[in-house]
């Protein structure tokens, strides 16, 4: 894996679970009784984004330390998962 390709296994990865994350905790306008008038009802009361940036990050960190280490240790290769074997040369 080249420095490139770990830094966007390192993107996808803290966009996967951030987006897991967001919902957790979420208290919506509606919920609390206090619209905005001009906003949805569904629309967050509070957000909490730096803690969910603060926990996506540190969990991404682990599961791309995870990752990279079976990449680079060859556990997994590309011919592991050709299940067509069009990669085969």
């Amino acid at each position: 894996m080249s420095l490139t390709g770990g830094i966007i296994l390192f993107a996808v990865i803290w966009f996967l679970v951030f987006f897991m994350v967001l919902p957790i905790k979420l208290k919506t306008q509606g919920d609390v009784d206090q619209i905005v008038p001009g906003t949805h009802a569904g629309a967050p009361h509070e957000a909490h984004l730096g803690a969910k940036v603060k926990i996506t990050t540190a969990v991404t960190v682990v599961l791309w330390a995870i990752i990279a280490t079976v990449l680079l240790s060859g556990m997994i290769t590309l011919e592991d998962i050709d299940f067509f074997g069009r990669l085969r040369r």
